[in-house]
């Protein structure tokens, strides 16, 4: 039991042995009043959305009341700057070209939303400069892309291209020679990102050994396995299939070097961006029989509109590269799936709601 000596004894501590006083009974520093927040009205933003994005996304959009404008197909660089100029947030895809130019006329511009997997089509150096946020959807169309590839490498191992090609002509031709299974081929895939290494489960499901090369150390999945180098996989793979951003670093990765060190009579599939291939090159290995076949779904210039652009004052080389057999070209639908489509509206809208 503590006494009142005791007590005493303890008043008498000096102050250099107290511990300090608590704060919560001492009197508040004084603040100045809170600012008066102008209450958010979304009908004050105007978002515009370019080529077609997904109904869902509109519907998002328009639910929480922001001002919307959509069209469905792009627009001229002269035409963006006279769109942009009052507009908050624009969603874009593949076609649109957000220049510095148009950036630069884009004076309330607070958020790029580029519905699909690149923001190449943006100058991301003027957005980061001038505070403007970009984002993609990077996870929502990578299943689509991965079916197509699949679809392609079975179809150019069986040469369904040309077949169906000469029965729209009359031409029955029941032949097998230079046909392959696809099972205990080798599938090389060029990036491992989303895409890539979802590629590499479907392809093991269906037989295939799979092999990839990164410029990073990633996980395997399955029984995959890394490769050192690029050409160690372009030497090893049936199949080469390129899934890369465009960047300095991939522009022309493919050329007649690359198609040298691939095996003879392998295919090679282009699912990434067109910069990423040389064409001629690709053209010259086909002619040779280095290249057994091909699947072309993006190309360097790409028609800003459906209609017949795809011809050699849109690339020199088109009439020759249609004239090639076991060729599959496609108008970059790799993504073009209803069920990605949908998801790109969902995950391209949510960043603009916030």
């Amino acid at each position: 039991m503590t006494s009142a000596q005791d007590i005493q004894t303890l008043g008498s501590v000096p102050d250099s042995l107290r511990s300090p006083s608590s704060s919560w009974g001492a009197a508040l520093p004084s603040r100045s009043p809170p600012l008066p927040l102008k209450p958010f009205n979304t009908q004050d933003i105007k978002i515009l959305l370019l080529e077609n994005v997904n109904q869902t996304g509109q519907d998002m959009l328009n639910g929480q009341g922001y001002h919307v404008e959509a069209l469905k197909t792009s627009l001229t660089e002269d035409e963006l700057i006279e769109k942009i100029r009052d507009v908050h947030v624009i969603g874009i895809r593949s076609r649109t070209k957000l220049t510095a130019r148009v950036l630069h006329a884009a004076k309330n511009l607070l958020v790029v939303g580029c519905f699909c997997i690149g923001t190449n089509q943006v100058d991301l150096d003027y957005a980061a400069s001038h505070g403007i946020a970009v984002f993609n959807s990077p996870f929502a169309n990578t299943r689509s892309v991965a079916e197509l590839v699949i679809a392609e490498i079975i179809a150019l191992a069986r040469q369904l291209g040309d077949r169906s090609n000469e029965m729209h002509r009359g031409t029955w031709n029941k032949v097998g020679s230079q046909c392959w299974e696809v099972r205990g081929k080798t599938l090389g895939i060029v990036g491992y990102g989303h895409i890539g290494s979802q590629l590499s489960v479907l392809a093991e499901a269906i037989g295939l050994d799979v092999i990839y090369y990164d410029v990073v150390a990633l996980m395997a999945l399955g029984t995959s396995r890394q490769v050192p180098t690029l050409d160690d996989l372009l030497q090893e793979a049936d199949f080469v299939t390129l899934h890369v951003p465009d960047l300095p670093e991939t522009r022309g990765m493919v050329s007649t070097a690359q198609f040298a060190r691939m095996k003879q009579g392998s295919y090679l599939i282009n699912a990434s961006r067109g910069s990423v291939v040389d064409i001629p090159a690709l053209i010259a290995a086909m002619r040779s029989g280095r290249v057994a076949g091909a699947a072309l779904d993006v190309f360097p210039n790409e028609p800003a509109g459906n209609g017949d652009f795809f011809n050699s004052s849109l690339n020199a080389w088109g009439d020759e590269l249609r004239e090639l057999r076991n060729l599959i070209l496609t108008p970059h639908i790799g993504g073009n799936t209803e069920e990605a489509q949908r998801a790109i509206g969902i995950e391209g809208a949510l960043p603009s709601l916030s």
